[in-house]
């Protein structure tokens, strides 16, 4: 069995944060330790409710949620409800997980663990990076307290996908991103974040026939099937219900991604992120000194990778370059499936 990860994760959730939490909840290497929750593709009370919702409805023990940041360091807080739907889920309808958040804060999360488990916590953030921006104005040590730490977020060598350069989760918070990749510049080179951008999460295209595969492999019926010729109102009647719900959520990320013309598919940034979390070698990883755009009007929140020495600073992360989708997917089907199929 592989090594243990204990793991602090920081989701806006979200249908691929969704997703993220489900790969988590069904690799048994993984121990989560808290949810922090930020604002981003919903509001923080909204995301916090998914998560507990989410848990619930996977028969997960009482992992501790915490309410995060509601507003970004300096500009304004943007949602995207047209990405994610008005709850975040897509389609689907959690029940009410009547689960209560922690007492603690999200900030109050990120350094207490880190202390508890020094070099032993590896950081997953899927979204806006202000709940760690927060933490580390509290603990400056953070960073070398934590094992290692990935995020999703940033496009290196690639347009972006709120901007022409910009990148939704560093364009949302772009000052607490600069913090976070400022302040990680004092660990070793082994402890680097990975950071995974859209040059390698795009490819990461989830299609109908996936969600068919997931919902065999749980051993759910009737065959699910997502087809871009469904009318609106078409939901899933999987009889399994993680998948049930999994599929109406899915289904609206494909139809949003038609709406931009980019196929009847979905990117698995997030997913993708928490794979590596747990396997680094699923990307292949290249250093670089990364740092964000927080002052031009134009170019506010991109991502600039300097690998070859230009600034003359070390390198602050390991920037994923390239990945094999189908194995990820291969690994996404057979532990959710499988996880799916116990939960019922």
């Amino acid at each position: 069995m592989s090594d243990m990860h204990k793991l602090i994760v920081d989701v806006d959730t979200g249908i691929d944060d969704s997703l993220a939490l489900l790969y988590l909840l069904a690799s048994p290497e993984a121990e989560i330790l808290g949810i922090a929750s930020t604002a981003g593709n919903v509001p923080v009370e909204q995301v916090a409710a998914n998560n507990l919702n989410w848990l619930a409805l996977c028969g997960a023990p009482d992992i501790e949620v915490a309410l995060g940041a509601r507003e970004p360091l300096v500009i304004p807080l943007r949602t995207t409800e047209e990405t994610h739907g008005p709850q975040g889920i897509g389609h689907a309808v959690l029940p009410d997980s009547g689960r209560k958040l922690s007492v603690r804060t999200a900030t109050d999360l990120w350094v207490d663990l880190v202390r508890e488990y020094p070099g032993q916590l590896t950081g997953l953030v899927t979204g806006p990076l202000t709940n760690l921006a927060l933490a580390i104005r509290r603990e400056p040590d953070l960073p070398s307290l934590l094992k290692r730490l990935v995020v999703m977020g940033g496009s290196f060598n690639y347009p972006g996908n709120t901007t022409p350069t910009a990148e939704w989760n560093v364009s949302v918070d772009p000052h607490a991103a600069k913090e976070v990749f400022d302040a990680f510049s004092v660990v070793p080179a082994h402890r680097r974040p990975i950071i995974c951008g859209l040059n390698v999460t795009e490819s990461i295209e989830m299609f109908p026939e996936h969600v068919r595969r997931l919902a065999e492999a749980a051993g759910s019926t009737p065959d699910e099937v997502i087809s871009p010729d469904d009318g609106p109102d078409v939901r899933s009647s999987a009889s399994n219900s993680v998948i049930r719900h999994m599929s109406d959520a899915i289904r609206f990320y494909m139809e949003f991604h038609r709406e931009y013309d980019q196929g009847f598919l979905a990117h698995m940034h997030d997913p993708f992120a928490a794979a590596v979390a747990l396997d680094p070698r699923l990307a292949t990883l290249k250093p670089a000194t990364v740092d964000v755009e927080t002052e031009s009007p134009l170019l506010i929140g991109t991502t600039v990778a300097d690998w070859v020495g230009h600034w003359k600073r070390e390198p602050n992360a390991d920037v994923a370059v390239s990945t094999d989708p189908a194995e990820f997917f291969d690994r996404l089907v057979h532990r959710v499936g499988k996880f799916a199929r116990a939960v019922g």
